[in-house]
């Protein structure tokens, strides 16, 4: 069986933040905007999922418009049943990783970024599946001490460690 591999690049500003998984049910949609609408009332985010059986629709909801269609058009662009793409402003994914793999429905995580992200999907005679991402650029060296001074500098000054 021939396996083709394509290379889907997700579109959104620099601001947002997306999270990309795969889930297992229609109740996915519903269950993700419960866990994200508990995180606080300043997150904005839009959840998508590819349905993969049945009307085989992509599902959407959240509380901002604009990142509803994000994450719709990276769902069907990814076009991978029982994918899911979640896209976030005023929030990171730190704030809700978490909440998102409580989610019963919720099988794995492929990224949480802010970077740009290239989803690597195969595609068979049976359908599409992700197989894995490209998550940002490789490193240009090692930290120096200076670099490991200002990485816990930077976590104490926003408030992710003590």
């Amino acid at each position: 069986m021939p396996v083709d591999i394509e290379v889907v690049s997700l579109q959104k500003p620099d601001d947002v933040n997306v999270i990309v998984g795969q889930s297992h049910f229609i109740k996915t949609v519903e269950d993700l905007h419960e866990a994200l609408a508990g995180v606080g009332g300043t997150l904005r985010f839009g959840v998508a999922f590819c349905e993969a059986s049945g009307a085989r629709l992509v599902r959407r909801t959240g509380n901002d418009v604009a990142l509803v269609d994000l994450a719709v058009t990276a769902a069907l662009a990814v076009g991978a049943g029982h994918c899911f793409v979640i896209m976030l402003r005023d929030g990171f994914p730190v704030n809700v990783l978490n909440q998102v793999k409580a989610v019963p429905e919720v099988c794995s995580i492929y990224c949480a970024t802010a970077n740009q992200v290239q989803i690597l999907v195969a595609v068979t005679d049976v359908g599409r599946g992700v197989t894995g991402v490209i998550d940002g650029e490789p490193p240009l060296g090692v930290e120096t001490e200076q670099d490991v001074a200002d990485r816990k500098a930077l976590l104490r000054a926003i408030g992710y460690k003590l």
